[in-house]
């Protein structure tokens, strides 16, 4: 992932603003992707390398705000630059508070767009690396036995192999058997690693 180049989406109808930022971005070292509407945009599959997406929010049909509701739930880790030909306190607040990393007055300084998609592109990585990460965690938990699982979350419950063994009716030779190989399974190096593997999934879940 490191050594792909990070794409910037450009959703934005003024054909002149979409060249001339397209030029930015190459200037950038990244890969531009332009389109003149949000169901162009919507239509582009997800990536699979850190990326931005710079919005006009003044567009034909579906707007700027109304793209950013729709890619909530499918690319809700994608960050958004907001561009606007004039200012708008009540849409710029409404779009911060519903996960814009920035919001841009045109004309803005290119050196100030070319910061934002920096930061995006940042917050992007960090965000497929964790996603890489918990989802190499399910498929560790996936192999795991249904016993397996079971005694997995009794240990990191806080309770002892005796215990566990008197609950589930079975020896305790046989709790540290199957504690083992949880654990080896999800490559945990000690009991607190397995806790906070528990608590990634956890939360994931919930």
């Amino acid at each position: 992932m490191s050594d792909a180049m990070p794409i910037v989406f450009v959703v934005d109808d003024d054909i002149s603003v979409r060249e001339s930022l397209e030029l930015l971005i190459r200037f950038a070292n990244c890969q531009p992707e332009l389109f003149e509407s949000a169901q162009d945009f919507l239509s582009y599959p997800a990536p699979e390398v850190p990326s931005c997406l710079v919005l006009d929010i003044n567009l034909p049909g579906l707007n700027g705000l109304d793209l950013q509701t729709a890619i909530a739930n499918e690319r809700p880790d994608m960050p958004i630059i907001f561009i606007t030909g004039y200012g708008d306190i009540p849409r710029t607040v409404r779009a911060m508070k519903a996960g814009a990393v920035e919001f841009l007055t045109k004309p803005f300084d290119d050196s100030v767009l070319l910061k934002a998609i920096a930061d995006a592109h940042e917050s992007s990585r960090i965000a497929m690396e964790r996603e890489q990460c918990l989802r190499s965690l399910r498929k560790r938990y996936a192999s795991l036995t249904p016993r397996e699982q079971q005694i997995m979350a009794m240990v990191v419950a806080g309770h002892m192999n005796k215990v566990i063994a008197a609950d589930l009716d079975i020896s305790e030779i046989t709790v540290k058997a199957h504690r083992g190989k949880a654990m080896r399974k999800m490559k945990a190096r000690s009991l607190a690693d397995l806790v906070r593997m528990a608590e990634q999934l956890s939360s994931v879940q919930n």
